[in-house]
């Protein structure tokens, strides 16, 4: 696949192909031509013909200037969360309380993009509105749907796809035959074999799903076997008449016939396996899918044998080797699974396992394991989420739903989903969990909607949210509760300049903190917060030995994300005492740290200070297209600096700076240039070292007012409002 570029920055997510392309020259011209006349596109065909592989082919041979982003479907239940996979999949975090449609309103409307909608048929309805008002907003947008059915919006250019034809399936069916050891009769010619491997292939009618499982086949038995059993099938299913085969029932025989030379063991997981919302590790298939019938050390042989058949496909992700199901293969196993009455039970075992991985992730997210947490909760999204709809539908399930939503706030808060965690959150609080079982999580789930709220600027849901868990603690005794909810009572003070009160709250939360031995993120994000708490007052060297005193405990855990906030402090007061080389250094860690986890706040806040530093360096107009990036990346992150004049600061000083130094009509002019970056465009360039060379808006003399030679801008008086802002977490 091309790989989008602009730069050297990754635009767009179509991954590479890992074996070769076979055939469909004339199916890729035609639909590479009705994609440069129409915005919309929509390839039908039946399952299994290849409609996705077809439009991954002719997306990459595309070249759009904000790079072909594909968003897979095929996980996705309810309606309600295509808006979100769409976000999750063009990479955007959104921090306010908009709604995710808002969201891709505004990052598509001044780009020019492909947007490739694998899967559409079980969502039509909820596609078809989303599609129609995105192109009515985003005039640079094309989108490419795959499905089974059109979309039927007004402007849709349909392509139909039909199976392959004779030569070229016979030419997949011997690609993807490669390396195996064909069985062969002991007296079978080649010009038998190919004469077999035809007519095997006509009676699959071409679909490639179905020539990839019969190629998964030809290492244990010959064409000539394959085919007189298929033959039989056929026969048994039709009556006799094999002459007009309707295309799914071929596909479905296909499937069948492949799980019929299946062994009883390989039935059996293939049927559990499609429990899966999506990817999978092996161990989560040896938990899941084990017992009564199926012993857990028996489960990696099986799979590797449906592996071999083409039944599941192996990946590589971020999190490590994953296994995945195409979803006609999943749909055959889940109505087997249905079939023999153990689907509650599966999906009990599903939750239980997600459930468990989350709260090893929490345990984990304050270790050196961080990013890989991160990475392991982004691969299992589907299945999280499934977890999370099994907990919410079932009527004892309520207490292990707020759990779970609870037990995530690293991830909604951490690595950019403040959004989706507040549509769970807010669900599992709603629900009437046991007083035993539940009032645990109960709290939990509302001290972080609380989180969530606060970092999304609505502070009336989450000093809600607040009052309630605080009251509940007392009347319960449950200590922890009552520390995080006073804690994030104070951060709420934090943001809205009530700097008395947010000292006095974060002061006694640590104290409970102490008392009651909690050690984590959070933990630290209270002193982070309590060190601005200081600066904001004028105390920078309280801060300063605040946030060295995090960053140490950081380094001795190897946490990295609560660390890099104690950064952007350090670094604001290395800039305070005139070295801005130590805060570039700074900065750039705790930029580098925040842009892995996807932590939009805590990239743009570095960004707002790095353009601070550079105009301090003497390149106004760099920081003032640093500025304009740093303005583009706001609107996904709430309130523009919280709307708080402590955290507002080192924006007004830097922006004074370069009007100074450049003129107002130079100065906006590059402003505009930065809020043309892209969010990892705007990390690049703020990355960069002092003195590379970046791109900027050509100046127009006559409205550039040049600073003298060498000249710098002042340090200001030491003041409560001159103290650059630390996140409230």
């Amino acid at each position: 696949m091309r790989d989008h570029r602009r730069d050297g920055i990754p635009h767009g997510n179509l991954p590479l192909e890992l074996d070769a392309f076979v055939g469909r020259g004339a199916q890729l011209a035609e639909l590479a031509r009705t994609l440069d006349s129409a915005r919309l596109v929509t390839l039908t065909g039946s399952g299994g013909v290849g409609k996705s592989r077809l439009a991954a082919r002719a997306a990459a041979r595309r070249a759009p200037r904000d790079g072909v982003w594909r968003v897979q479907l095929a996980p996705v239940r309810d309606e309600e969360f295509v808006d979100y996979a769409v976000v999750e999949a063009l990479g955007l975090t959104d921090h306010t309380t908009r709604l995710p449609r808002e969201t891709l309103l505004a990052h598509l409307a001044e780009r020019e993009l492909l947007l490739l909608l694998d899967g559409v048929e079980h969502l039509v309805d909820a596609c078809a509105a989303l599609v129609t008002e995105l192109l009515g907003r985003a005039p640079g947008l094309t989108v490419l749907a795959v499905g089974r059915r059109p979309l039927g919006v007004a402007g849709e250019r349909l392509v139909p796809l039909a199976p392959l034809g004779t030569e070229e399936a016979v030419e997949l069916l011997t690609v993807r035959a490669g390396q195996r050891s064909v069985a062969r009769d002991h007296d079978a010619d080649p010009d038998a074999d190919q004469r077999e491997m035809r007519e095997l292939c006509r009676r699959l009618d071409g679909i490639p799903l179905a020539i990839e499982l019969a190629a998964g086949r030809l290492d244990a038995l010959s064409p000539g076997q394959m085919l007189r059993r298929l033959d039989d099938r056929f026969r048994l299913l039709t009556g006799g008449d094999r002459t007009a085969l309707p295309r799914h029932r071929t596909l479905r025989t296909a499937i069948g016939w492949s799980h019929e030379l299946c062994t009883p063991p390989e039935r059996l997981l293939w049927a559990r396996l499609s429990v899966f919302a999506g990817p999978f590790d092996l161990e989560a298939a040896e938990y899941v899918c084990s017992g009564d019938g199926m012993p857990a050390d028996d489960v990696l042989d099986v799979l590797c044998a449906l592996l071999s058949q083409s039944v599941l496909t192996r990946e590589e992700s971020p999190a490590g080797v994953r296994y995945r199901m195409l979803d006609t293969v999943r749909a055959y196993g889940a109505d087997w699974l249905a079939a023999t009455g153990d689907a509650d039970r599966l999906r009990r075992r599903h939750r239980d396992w997600y459930v468990g991985l989350a709260t090893w992730c929490e345990l984990e997210w304050f270790s050196p394991r961080q990013g890989e947490v991160a990475a392991r909760v982004d691969a299992e999204l589907p299945n999280l989420r499934s977890a999370l709809e099994h907990c919410l539908d079932e009527p004892d399930g309520a207490h292990l739903g707020q759990y779970l939503a609870g037990a995530l706030w690293f991830h909604w808060v951490g690595c950019g989903r403040l959004s989706e965690g507040r549509h769970w959150l807010e669900q599992a609080v709603r629900l009437d969990a046991e007083p035993t079982a539940g009032e645990q999580s109960r709290l939990k789930a509302l001290w972080v909607l609380a989180y969530v709220a606060i970092l999304q600027g609505d502070t009336v849901p989450a000093l809600a949210a607040l009052q309630e868990c605080r009251q509940e603690a007392e009347r319960s005794a449950n200590p922890t509760a009552a520390a995080y909810a006073e804690h994030r009572t104070g951060c709420l003070a934090l943001v809205t300049d009530d700097l008395p009160r947010a000292e006095t709250l974060l002061r006694s939360a640590l104290h409970r903190y102490r008392e009651i031995g909690e050690l984590n993120s959070n933990v630290l994000m209270g002193q982070v917060e309590l060190a601005m708490a200081r600066a904001f007052q004028g105390d920078l060297p309280d801060a300063v030995r605040l946030c060295e005193d995090v960053r140490q405990v950081c380094e001795d855990h190897g946490e990295r994300w609560a660390r890099g906030y104690a950064l952007y402090v350090l670094a604001y007061a290395a800039w305070s005492d005139g070295e801005p080389v130590r805060a570039r250094e700074l900065l750039a860690d705790c930029l580098g740290s925040a842009h892995r986890f996807r932590d939009q706040l805590g990239s743009v806040l570095a960004v707002e200070l790095l353009a601070l530093v550079t105009v301090a360096e003497g390149d106004a107009a760099e920081a003032a297209v640093l500025q304009g990036a740093a303005g583009r990346m706001w609107p996904s992150v709430g309130l523009p600096l919280f709307g708080s004049a402590h955290y507002n600061a080192p924006h007004e000083l830097c922006e004074a700076a370069a009007r100074e130094q450049l003129g107002d009509e130079r100065y906006e002019e590059c402003v505009r240039h930065g809020a043309r970056l892209g969010r990892r465009e705007a990390v690049a360039r703020a990355l960069r070292r002092p003195g590379a060379r970046a791109s900027l808006p050509a100046p127009r003399p006559t409205a550039v007012r040049r600073a003298p030679a060498g000249a710098r801008t002042a340090k200001p008086a030491a003041s409560p409002t001159r103290k650059g802002g630390e996140t409230a977490g």
